[in-house]
């Protein structure tokens, strides 16, 4: 028997349960390891008149002067805060069936009425939605993990990411309605160029960097997979392993199971590359964060991830189904977080 529109509507919503429960968030061609760590530490925030607002400790505007017996001290206002400017920007994706394709998947729509479609048909469009589904997500995260490390330029109406609160040239431009080379503690720490025999020593001193000022120590650590090499390459260099064998005799395991800095591991994200691929660049490769709760990945409350079924359009016999998010990306410490290149 045929199946009515409400009814495609119906299973698409538990064909979308049913892989949203046995899929959990991300891993897709590669893994978005920096996407899947903002994600996992998002805040879903109020966007007032379209952007969030958050005060930051700008100034202690010290009036402090010494004094003796009874002379005259002064006083002064003091406005020692100012208050970051972020906006939200939207992204969609979707998909559609038209019925012809439904038709040839074996799948017959009515227009109305009652209607009791056959287990096949059921099963048949569950398959279709659900390979739909996976496709519209995977999509929608990888059009996510590349913007979040962009810097916004490629649109006017994309969140400007990673590469714009963390800037490669931190005394320019204006990041949250602060310019930073007015303010210059608003401006984050710049390592580039490091020399392949210093990556240590230079991650060390940028390390110093991000916790001088409030102690905001960096948690997490993504890069390239040239800037890990590296990294491995002069860690060998210095540490000597041996897997020593109780029944006599030693193993060597010239194999690096994970690179640490200071306990933080330094986590490998495929999306570098990636980026890499897209632009035409080696940029992305040689790259690694300090990042810490200084960034935040930030949706408009009640717009992450939103399922989207927009009315059918009166001259086609198509049927759409979406996803929307609304999300910025905003810092309220910039002098915390780091970026590293290597030459």
């Amino acid at each position: 028997m045929p199946m009515t529109a409400a009814q495609l509507v119906s299973g698409a919503n538990y064909s979308l349960k049913t892989y949203q429960k046995e899929n959990p968030m991300d891993q897709i061609n590669v893994n978005h390891v920096t996407l899947d760590w903002l994600v996992k530490n998002k805040e879903e925030s109020s966007f007032g008149n379209g952007s969030f607002k958050q005060p930051i400790y700008t100034s202690n505007d010290s009036n402090a002067q010494n004094y003796f017996g009874a002379d005259a001290v002064t006083y002064n206002e003091r406005d020692p805060a100012k208050w970051t400017d972020f906006t939200y920007a939207n992204v969609h994706d979707g998909f559609w069936l038209d019925e012809d394709r439904l038709i040839q998947a074996g799948i017959h729509l009515a227009d109305g009425g009652d209607s009791v479609p056959t287990k096949a048909e059921r099963d048949t469009l569950i398959n279709l939605l659900t390979e739909n589904y996976r496709a519209l997500k995977n999509g929608l995260q990888e059009h996510l993990a590349f913007e979040t490390l962009r810097d916004g330029s490629q649109s006017t109406k994309a969140t400007p990411g990673l590469a714009h609160i963390i800037d490669p040239s931190p005394a320019t431009g204006t990041v949250g309605g602060i310019d930073a080379a007015v303010d210059t503690y608003w401006q984050n720490n710049a390592n580039l160029g490091i020399v392949a025999a210093t990556v240590v020593d230079q991650m060390q001193a940028t390390y110093d960097d991000c916790r001088r000022y409030g102690g905001m120590l960096p948690k997490f650590i993504p890069c390239g997979q040239a800037f890990m090499d590296n990294y491995r390459t002069q860690a060998n260099a210095v540490v000597n392993r041996q897997i020593v064998n109780t029944k006599g005799g030693v193993t060597i395991d010239p194999s690096t199971g994970a690179l640490f800095f200071h306990g933080i591991p330094l986590q490998w994200d495929p999306t570098f590359e990636a980026l890499d691929t897209l632009l035409g660049t080696t940029t992305q490769t040689k790259t690694a964060y300090f990042l810490n709760d200084a960034v935040k990945l930030r949706p408009v409350k009640g717009e992450w991830m939103r399922d989207r079924k927009p009315e059918r359009l009166p001259d086609r016999y198509v049927h759409y189904f979406g996803k929307t998010t609304k999300y910025a990306m905003t810092s309220n410490k910039r002098n915390a977080l780091a970026v590293l290149s290597i030459a």
